[in-house]
């Protein structure tokens, strides 16, 4: 592996939850190492879901839909504030209280995680980061369920495995 002294380090974890040490974010993804990320599901007051697709540049799961914005915690980092960092960089959304929507695990050939997941209602512009994001909608909770039930339609692996996880509290919120 290239030297990368400014890389973002990880914390790795075990199938049970307990710290086993740290990494760097790359070697996190070349060994799909267990990690934590928060996730943040963004409403608006009229009952709508933010719906987004992910950069073709992105390292994992590029160009899919996705109603999560969300990332890897760092080192040390409070999952609340991860979450914060994370919807104020990929959408531009600032200024709320996030609402726990629960803990849940995922696991596939790509990522394996511990996802940490909160629930923002925004009324405000939303600017997203153009490495991040390249399109995005308010959309209702029925036109969400019609495009993820399409099959021309690629969503995210872990935005649907968390938010089967999550429907519920969702719906609640709609």
């Amino acid at each position: 592996m290239t030297d990368r002294p400014h890389e973002e380090m990880v914390s790795v974890y075990d199938e049970n939850g307990q710290l086993t040490g740290t990494a760097r974010r790359s070697a996190v993804r070349e060994h799909n190492l267990r990690h934590a990320c928060a996730v943040v599901v963004v409403l608006n007051f009229s009952g709508e879901i933010y719906l987004h697709r992910r950069a073709e540049t992105k390292d994992l799961y590029p160009g899919c839909y996705d109603v999560m914005a969300g990332g890897v915690l760092h080192v040390g980092e409070d999952p609340l504030d991860g979450a914060m960092r994370e919807v104020e960089e990929e959408l531009g959304v600032t200024g709320v209280v996030l609402e726990p929507l629960g803990e849940a695990d995922y696991s596939d050939d790509d990522a394996r995680f511990h996802a940490f997941g909160y629930l923002a209602e925004y009324d405000g512009p939303i600017r997203w980061q153009p490495e991040e994001v390249v399109w995005g909608a308010w959309v209702t909770i029925d036109r969400l369920l019609s495009m993820v039930a399409d099959p021309e339609c690629s969503f995210a692996p872990d935005t649907l495995a968390l938010m089967d996880s999550w429907m519920d509290a969702i719906r609640l919120r709609l």
